[in-house]
């Protein structure tokens, strides 16, 4: 294991420490996804969604897995159903109030459940981030955004207190801000750490909309969003790092800039190994990375 150091739960009380398994301490790991297989094409990304939190599982820790619900998911073929309870708050964005949709569906062969986050105008369409021409979504940072929200507050709902949240994928890079800043002294949160996962999924189009203005919310300021201020893929994957308690390379193609900010930053980073995705070994560094932030 190599680490570089650089310059239902669902119940009425709060969960906090996790059990004691033949001597060791349990987890909580909430996986925030881009994509999971086999509600999306498989990938590297969304393999990896599907395959570490069943790993990490196995390994005796529990967890919990969200991702957008995109329009190209078969809800009916994958048994996606509503979860009234933790369905019905709005989350304002733009002055607008964007009903936050919760529904659930289950990988029996991993034995875990999935989280999806979903809203009519957000994650309707067919398509992933671009439209049928290839056009990257004009309200993307706003999706981003809503997605962030809608999962931190879900998080709440289910009273679940989480050690580690792992963000993966372009679209989650909005969390570890809000967690650090608006979510922290929440009792939910309050001991909770922040892995981020790079890849190479980093947007090349410059956000049509200006993301510190969508992301500002509660005591967050404009110097907490001045690395975006240019909004584009690479300055908001830096802002999730600057939020962030540890970096993991996931691919070999993650954005250079990014991962020289995290160096700058001095945060413990996992760097990338080809051969740990093919043998699975992947899934024990990582787990010795979760550890090693506690």
């Amino acid at each position: 294991m190599r680490f570089f150091e650089g310059s239902d739960p669902e119940a009425g009380t709060i969960c906090k420490k996790s059990t004691s398994i033949m001597g060791e301490s349990a987890k909580r790991i909430m996986f925030v996804n881009s994509e999971i297989f086999p509600y999306l094409p498989e990938n590297h990304i969304a393999n990896i969604g599907r395959y570490l939190p069943q790993g990490i599982q196995e390994r005796r820790n529990e967890i919990r897995s969200f991702m957008p619900r995109y329009g190209c998911i078969n809800e009916r073929k994958n048994q996606l159903h509503e979860v009234i309870r933790l369905s019905g708050m709005n989350i304002i964005i733009n002055d607008v109030d964007r009903p936050l949709i919760i529904k659930v569906a289950s990988i029996a062969a991993a034995r875990m459940q999935v989280y999806f986050i979903d809203n009519e105008d957000y994650f309707r369409r067919k398509q992933i981030y671009a439209d049928e021409n290839g056009v990257f979504f004009a309200d993307n940072a706003e999706r981003a955004v809503f997605f962030a929200r809608g999962v931190l507050e879900t998080a709440k709902k289910l009273r679940w207190a989480p050690d580690v949240i792992h963000c993966q994928g372009w679209i989650t890079h909005i969390l570890p801000l809000y967690l650090k800043k608006v979510y922290k002294e929440d009792p939910i949160f309050a001991n909770t750490k922040v892995v981020l996962s790079l890849y190479d999924d980093t947007p090349k189009e410059t956000f049509a909309e200006d993301i510190a203005s969508l992301a500002k919310f509660a005591q967050i300021s404009d110097e907490d969003l001045a690395v975006v201020k240019q909004p584009n893929g690479t300055n908001l994957a830096c802002l999730a790092a600057q939020y962030s308690d540890g970096i993991i390379i996931g691919s070999e193609g993650a954005d250079e800039d990014t991962i020289n900010y995290c160096k700058e930053l001095g945060l413990p980073i996992l760097p990338f190994n080809a051969q740990s995705y093919e043998d699975g070994s992947y899934i024990d560094e990582y787990n010795g990375f979760y550890e090693q932030l506690q």
